[in-house]
């Protein structure tokens, strides 16, 4: 398989994958463009490389900086603006999980909390739902309070040693 054929295959494959990761297929495939590319791409040339529009193009790269793992930069003497991806693997993971923590664990959190405190009613029914409620919502809490501790791996040397390990 030449260059062109597999940076376009890994391109294309990271893109239907995002779409099960819960992002947009095209914005996994700017992702993935940006990941690969040793140089930093103007908004022209991820247009061209993905043949995609330009309100397209800038809606996801909007939303991929928004992530924090797309950068904008400028190069002296252009007028146009550049992007790149995140290039360190770990820190990639780390924003990646502390923004899916904000924008799904987090709300979840909130209205498990609340459905498994509700009163007035102490039918069975009524206990089991709130039994069940509170037992997911303290599961939810203390994954999401693991997540939270290895995405502080850098600030901590145990965590950072068990990841060495696993590496």
């Amino acid at each position: 398989m030449e260059f062109n054929e597999a940076k376009n295959k890994f391109v294309q494959t990271w893109g239907a994958l995002g779409s099960q990761w819960g992002i947009n297929k095209t914005m996994a495939q700017i992702h993935a463009l940006l990941m690969v590319s040793a140089e930093p791409l103007s908004m022209e040339d991820i247009m061209e490389a993905l043949h995609i529009s330009r309100g397209n193009a800038s809606m996801n790269l909007r939303g991929l900086m928004d992530w924090g793992i797309v950068y904008k930069e400028y190069k002296a003497g252009e007028r146009k603006e550049f992007f790149t991806a995140e290039k360190d693997l770990d820190e990639l993971a780390v924003k990646i999980s502390q923004e899916r923590s904000k924008r799904e664990i987090k709300p979840a959190l909130k209205i498990l909390k609340e459905v498994s405190s509700i009163e007035g009613n102490n039918s069975a029914e009524a206990k089991h739902f709130i039994e069940q409620t509170t037992k997911l919502h303290d599961f939810v809490l203390k994954a999401d309070n693991v997540l939270d501790k290895i995405t502080e791996y850098k600030d901590n040397w145990l965590t950072k040693l068990v990841i060495k390990i696993m590496k």
